[in-house]
């Protein structure tokens, strides 16, 4: 038999899906002939298409060496590049290709890789290409809709959605998209729910899908099927699913071990370590720190720190703002500027050139300051830039990665006996974990009640919190409360359409009028901290506490209620309570919480005599005590680090 007829023999069974005969006949065909190109490309097509991708890059580039200028071979081998994660190779290998064929499957191609490098203008470009040789590619206007969002022009990012599910109605990761469009960018939440569950309706294993449609329903008050649906979120978590992200997770679970596991299959499946240099211990010098962040703006986290970067020891420590492309023209972010030593924007950085931009800068250690929540980088910290990293302060809970090293917390938030839920070493500050800005965090002219759309009578119960943080039961509970309190209101931050409809239908469903419920549109922080002084008790939640809005409340000198939860996110307003010298508010049932609300709203003495113990003298607003104690926290792992030791969990003295 000739060549000619094996491999056309052998052309027939690949395509009739008979591999292992197709193999064979190949590998005869090379036997005879070791020169034969289309024998040895096609190997490492069927090496490809079987998942031996090691093993086709080999036969592929083997071909290559026979036939260079092959424009398939040339797509195959990008192809099978850029599955492996060599975005690069793979580029320079799409290039090759097109020099001889230009095509809308390689443009397409080129733009995946491109957009694997985190080089979105010229990803987009390379659709542009793909979509004027075929306005129909659909995966290629899918894949423009993606970085078009990611670019930040979301009308243009619906307009291509739009027109992906015109051609493909059922195309699930689109109407994915699109739903977090409307959402995150346009506010309307009809269009984004329908997307949504459309999608998850299509495909009920949509990765993540039941979580955002869960925590999407949550911001608006939506509770129907909570309760189903939040224990499907946490069965689907302890069997392994990717069924829910954690930033959103944590405002469901209330056991450390469920949060825990939540964070690790997210890490695995987005953020696996990644190849990373070793770092060289070098004695002697500042200790550098760099804080990595997506919000040096006017936002919870950057009102926080800010005074905590100004007063760093100089003499002892450098400090680098890390900055994921967030800073804008606010006078918080001017102030940032002035705050730290040195400005490293890492926003249009692909990770891996973040990662070696941060090592360059001689990162001692470097601070994760998004962990799950906002505009993190994530994969920067897979990269391992930085000898030491650490997750502090955005998100409270595990990363559930190995490239951290701490987590920093108290000995509230994580007590004694639940450090193995944390996959970092915890490292217990004395009093709160939470640092204040004692300095900066101004407070407006106090507006009047009128003026802040408040009865000019009647107790004033405020919850703050995001929408998102609000459950049934949580509100049960403030319905309980309003019930047994002639005159009182509770008032609450306002959201998107249809929160406050949906609040209001639900405290009438519970026997209270839907007029006692106000609502607060957003304001800037000093105003928004003037109008917060006009409320009289600030009632808290569970499973997710207030975090930046208890010590607003506590800034303002309102008092909070608080229950001590089961996880990190249950109890910050705990520890708050104690760092600020109230630890009678917290309380350990919800019946404690509700009698003890009852009993400040109808006793003016007993709420009179709680207010008196709240200043702003406490530990919790001292900065610059903090300050000390965070240092203290940073120079043992340092030294942990130069005596090369494994991190460890330990406790800064008083």
């Amino acid at each position: 038999m000739s060549i000619r007829e094996l491999y056309d023999q052998a052309s027939a069974a690949h395509r009739a899906g008979r591999l292992a005969q197709a193999k064979d006949l190949y590998r005869r065909i090379l036997a005879a002939d070791p020169a034969s190109f289309s024998a040895q490309h096609m190997l490492g097509v069927l090496a490809a298409q079987t998942g031996r991708s090691d093993e086709a890059l080999v036969l592929i580039a083997a071909a290559l060496k026979i036939n260079p200028g092959d424009a398939g071979a040339l797509v195959n081998y990008a192809n099978v590049l850029s599955l492996k994660g060599r975005f690069a190779e793979a580029v320079a290998a799409y290039d090759r290709s097109l020099a001889t064929r230009p095509d809308a499957d390689v443009w397409r191609g080129r733009g995946h890789a491109l957009q694997g490098l985190g080089l979105l203008p010229q990803a987009l470009a390379s659709y542009v290409q793909a979509l004027a040789l075929n306005p129909s590619d659909v995966q290629a206007l899918y894949k423009q809709g993606v970085v078009l969002g990611e670019l930040g022009r979301p009308d243009e990012a619906l307009a291509a959605y739009d027109r992906v599910l015109a051609l493909q109605p059922d195309h699930v990761e689109a109407l994915n998209n699109r739903g977090y469009i409307w959402w995150r960018n346009k506010q309307d939440y009809a269009r984004a729910i329908a997307d949504l569950q459309r999608a998850l309706a299509l495909d009920p294993n949509l990765l993540y899908g039941a979580g955002a449609v869960l925590h999407l329903k949550m911001y608006a008050a939506d509770w129907q099927d909570f309760d189903a649906s939040k224990a499907a979120l946490i069965d689907g978590v302890r069997t392994g699913k990717r069924v829910a992200r954690p930033f959103m997770f944590q405002a469901l679970a209330d056991t450390p071990s469920d949060l825990q596991a939540c964070a690790r299959i997210h890490a695995q499946d987005l953020y696996p370590p990644a190849v990373a240099a070793s770092h060289a211990r070098v004695n002697g010098g500042k200790i550098r720190i760099g804080y990595l962040s997506g919000e040096f703006r006017e936002q919870a986290t950057a009102i926080l720190t800010a005074g905590l970067y100004e007063r760093h020891d100089r003499a002892r420590f450098e400090i680098s703002a890390i900055d994921n492309g967030s800073a804008d023209h606010s006078a918080m972010s001017a102030r940032l500027k002035q705050a730290f030593d040195h400005w490293i924007d890492i926003g249009a950085l692909t990770d891996a050139e973040a990662a070696e931009k941060i090592r360059a800068a001689g990162i001692d250690i470097l601070v994760n300051l998004n962990g799950w929540f906002g505009k993190h980088r994530m994969g920067v910290f897979a990269h391992r830039p930085a000898p030491v990293q650490v997750n502090y302060l955005g998100f409270p809970g595990t990363i559930g990665a190995p490239y951290m090293d701490y987590i920093i917390a108290d000995r509230i938030v994580i007590p004694e006996g639940e450090q193995r839920f944390y996959d970092e070493a915890v490292v217990a500050l004395p009093g709160s974990y939470q640092v204040n800005d004692d300095r900066g965090r101004k407070i407006a002219p106090r507006p009047t009640r009128q003026e802040a759309g408040l009865p000019a009578r009647g107790f004033i119960f405020c919850n703050f919190n995001q929408s998102y943080k609000l459950t049934p039961d949580t509100f049960a509970g403030w319905m309980r409360i309003l019930k047994r309190v002639d005159g009182g209101v509770l008032w609450l931050l306002d959201a998107v359409a249809p929160f406050a409809d949906n609040i209001r239908q639900h405290a009438e469903s519970q026997g209270v009028a839907g007029e006692r419920i106000l609502f607060a549109p957003d304001q800037p922080p000093a105003q928004h901290l003037a109008r917060l002084s006009l409320a009289d008790l600030f009632l808290d939640g569970l499973p997710y506490n207030a975090h930046t809005t208890a010590s607003d409340a506590l800034w303002a000198g309102v008092p909070l209620i608080t229950q001590a939860g089961r996880a990190f996110a249950g109890r910050v307003a705990a520890c708050l309570l104690e760092a600020a010298g109230l630890p009678e508010l917290v309380m350990q049932s919800q019946d404690d919480c509700e009698a003890l609300a009852v009993k400040l709203a109808t006793d003016p003495t007993a709420l009179a005599a709680v207010k008196q113990k709240l200043t702003r003298n406490s530990p919790l607003f001292d900065t610059d005590l903090f300050r000390r104690r965070i240092e203290a926290a940073y120079e043992e792992m340092w030294r942990v680090w130069q005596a090369g030791e494994k991190p460890k969990s330990f406790s800064v003295p008083r």
